[in-house]
């Protein structure tokens, strides 16, 4: 062959092979990700930022040991399975027959326990992946192609199915039933060092290089299933179903309506976080930032139900969430109330006109209003469930004997007006406890799962909404969050902290602010011990204008890091635990 020959094309069998894949590749803006690389080594933070581009390939399953025991679960889930009765819930997971036929051995490898000491109210589920797909089954046609957006496609992969909202593009002459490819559309670079993603909704697909984003959607190929409507209804329906998904680049357990108020699913270091916090059977413990209530809820199991729990949340809807997983799980000491965290230290001067005696009855309560009835100017309004035409009674209380009856829109008008939304449960919610805050020193143990920057979820397609100034300013309104927890925890009680980030400036960060801010605390070993050690040393930043500070030698093993691309395959996370000395006055 001639050496100076041009090389040659790559064939288009092999093109189209290397396009319908899925190898995302995690973009950073470039200053956060040499931070990273200070911190974490090159090759180490190359490994972390591709695991997070993909999920784990397991779910972690929390057994409510109130109601069950983790036996009796793993028995029913097993037996689940070997009827093949979650074919439609676990996703591609089909009982597969071995030699001889045993389903059974086959389950075991599906369902287990969890392997790590202290954890034994955990089972896990086992997914696979990544899988190699073959799109397309006409090969004198184009594939049929959907493009969603980057959020529905990490939920696709987390299991969901694809729905209308999170359909940007799409092949013209879809149809109903059609088999459809489906990739995703990830925020590109553009003029003033910004990202956007740059796909009109709506557009239309022909199968050409001029397609949007056809190029940089090579390799980002998740998964294929059939239309569930038309092109047409896609983009004039406003929710639903527009792709079931038949085959996926992930095969992972999703479970839905599954052993409920039995089973809870929850990523791994989320448990441990509440196994760390130790609660005891009569404490009173504090979750400062409680929504959806997974750590809520198993902190009150770990009590046995016995004492007190409140969980906190700015948000009426979440608020709500928490209740009703409180209430799906038999749970009655969980108190859940709407109160900034930053805002949950009783001001000095109406905590001393309460007592500092009176801890438990700081809180401002309003009733919960019956999901189905409400008040609506002044007039008591009572949905009847059962009527195919939803008719209202209103009594006025002026005259108990008036009654009418009023359409669906205006039921809807009314219920729009109220202030409260509908929470998961499709009923109108009601009112929800309000506080003013607590005083000093009145929680045994505090816990605060602090609101972060979140890069440690997975899969994660993109990162570049973050800078250093961004990440700088989490970690200020995490001081101060903890600053209110310090407040409120007693003398000889615990705090722990916990992220679900990797940037170390969330995490070690705090950490040596808060030993060398507050001199009572010591940061204290854990159990479970289950992820890494901090990080140690610190960094310069911001053109060497700020040093951040890390771990020391003699702290890093007090603190446990849960690294994606470690073999425990979890989220990025972090946890660490204090004890309270006595305070100074």
């Amino acid at each position: 062959m001639d050496s100076h020959s041009p090389t040659s094309a790559a064939p288009p069998a092999a093109a189209e092979t290397a396009r319908y894949t899925y190898s995302p590749r995690l973009r950073w803006q470039p200053e956060v990700e040499e931070y990273f690389n200070t911190a974490y080594g090159r090759d180490h933070f190359a490994r972390i930022s591709e695991a997070l581009a993909h999920p784990s390939c397991y779910s972690c399953i929390r057994v409510n040991t109130l109601k069950s025991s983790t036996d009796a679960v793993m028995h029913k889930l097993l037996d689940l399975v070997c009827k093949n009765e979650l074919s439609a819930v676990i996703n591609g997971l089909e009982v597969v027959e071995l030699n001889g036929g045993d389903q059974s051995q086959e389950g075991c490898s599906l369902v287990h326990k969890c392997p790590y000491a202290g954890l034994e109210n955990v089972l896990f589920v086992q997914g696979s992946g990544p899988h190699v797909l073959h799109y397309g089954s006409q090969p004198d046609q184009a594939v049929k192609e959907v493009v969603v957006s980057r959020k529905c496609a990490e939920s696709v992969l987390r299991g969901a199915q694809v729905y209308v909202p999170g359909v940007l593009a799409c092949s013209s002459h879809v149809e109903k039933g059609d088999k459809v490819a489906v990739s995703v559309a990830i925020e590109q670079p553009v003029k003033e060092d910004g990202w956007a993603v740059g796909i009109t909704r709506g557009t239309v697909l022909q199968g050409l290089q001029s397609d949007a984003h056809y190029e940089e959607r090579k390799g980002l190929y998740i998964g294929q299933g059939t239309a569930a409507m038309s092109r047409s209804a896609i983009f004039r329906v406003p929710h639903g179903i527009a792709v079931e998904m038949t085959e996926r680049v992930y095969k992972l357990p999703s479970f839905n309506d599954v052993l409920e108020g039995e089973i809870f699913l929850q990523n791994l270091p989320s448990v441990v976080t509440a196994r760390v916090l130790d609660p005891q059977s009569g404490e009173r413990i504090l979750d400062m930032c409680a929504a959806p209530g997974g750590k809520t809820t198993a902190i009150a199991i770990l009590m046995r139900d016995e004492g007190e729990v409140v969980a906190l949340d700015r948000s009426h809807n979440k608020v709500m969430d928490i209740l009703k997983l409180a209430s799906e799980m038999d749970l009655s000491c969980i108190k859940a109330y709407k109160l900034d965290a930053l805002k949950s230290v009783r001001k000095t001067d109406e905590a001393r006109s309460l007592g500092m005696a009176d801890n438990h009855s700081e809180a401002i309560e309003t009733p919960t209003e019956d999901p189905c009835h409400a008040t609506v100017g002044g007039r008591s309004t009572s949905v009847d469930e059962d009527s195919s035409t939803t008719t209202v009674v209103f009594s006025d209380n002026k005259n108990l004997n008036s009654k009418r009856y009023i359409s669906k829109a205006e039921l809807r008008k009314n219920l729009r007006q109220m202030k409260n939304g509908p929470g998961r449960n499709n009923c109108s919610g009601g009112r929800v406890e309000k506080s003013k805050g607590f005083c000093p020193n009145s929680f045994d143990r505090v816990l605060l799962d602090a609101p972060c920057s979140a890069l440690g979820l997975r899969p994660r397609l993109f990162a570049g909404e973050e800078t250093l100034e961004s990440l700088k300013k989490h970690s200020k309104y995490q001081r101060k969050m903890f600053d209110q927890a310090v407040k409120l925890v007693r003398p000889g009680g615990v705090i722990v902290y916990s992220t679900c980030t990797i940037n170390p400036g969330e995490n070690e960060a705090l950490v040596r602010y808060a030993l060398d801010t507050y001199k009572f605390l010591s940061l204290v070993s854990q159990y479970p011990k289950v992820g890494g050690p901090g990080i140690v040393g610190s960094c310069e930043l911001f053109n060497k204008t700020y040093t951040e500070e890390w771990l020391r030698e003699d702290e890093a093993d007090l603190v446990q890091r849960f690294d994606p691309s470690s073999s425990v395959d979890t989220i990025g996370f972090f946890i660490a635990k204090f004890d309270v000395g006595e305070k100074d006055e």
